[in-house]
């Protein structure tokens, strides 16, 4: 039998858009590992930083240390969400954040990923929203190109690569 497998070494340059140029990229960087994620920057400050950067950021956000944000110009944040320690927001594509909405510890929004089936490992991203209201909990993942509807829980551990319905508590073993 021959197996068919990508040739990483054919990948395009560059990947996909980053939103921004080198140097830009090079500043958010140093700010997000020196300052940012640190468990001694005050935490009402995160925001402020978020925003500098170009996300949108609503009142009364409130985000722990060690949390990674890949590019902060393609997040958005509504009201009163909470985001907590070491979550990641791997947000290579635009990622939409509802009002009142809880990522838990280690939660993990993934914007990106690839094609396994062509030939040069090319990107296969896509946005992510978690509306209004859900809670993303703790060490869960959502996948790129989902929704994450109103009211929905995903609980702890539990994997999402397609949409979740309003008011849904997707568990963990549920495959979504």
């Amino acid at each position: 039998m021959t197996v068919s497998y990508p040739r990483l070494a054919t990948f395009p340059p560059g990947g996909y858009d980053k939103g921004r140029g080198a140097h830009w990229l090079a500043i958010w960087f140093a700010v997000q590992h020196l300052f940012f994620k640190k468990w001694w920057f005050p935490r009402r400050l995160r925001p402020t930083v978020l925003r500098a950067f170009g996300a949108e950021i609503g009142t009364g956000v409130v985000i722990r240390h060690g949390v990674r944000v890949t590019w902060p110009w393609k997040l958005a944040i509504g009201d009163d969400s909470w985001i907590g320690e070491d979550s990641w927001i791997y947000n290579v594509e635009p990622i939409r954040i509802g009002s009142d909405v809880c990522l838990s510890q280690g939660a993990f929004l993934c914007s990106g990923s690839h094609d396994h089936r062509s030939s040069d490992f090319r990107c296969d991203n896509g946005p992510i929203t978690i509306e209004n209201g859900a809670w993303i909990a703790a060490d869960a993942l959502v996948l790129r190109g989902t929704v994450v509807g109103e009211g929905s829980v995903v609980a702890a551990r539990a994997v999402v690569r397609q949409d979740v319905p309003a008011g849904t508590v997707v568990h963990i073993g549920t495959v979504y």
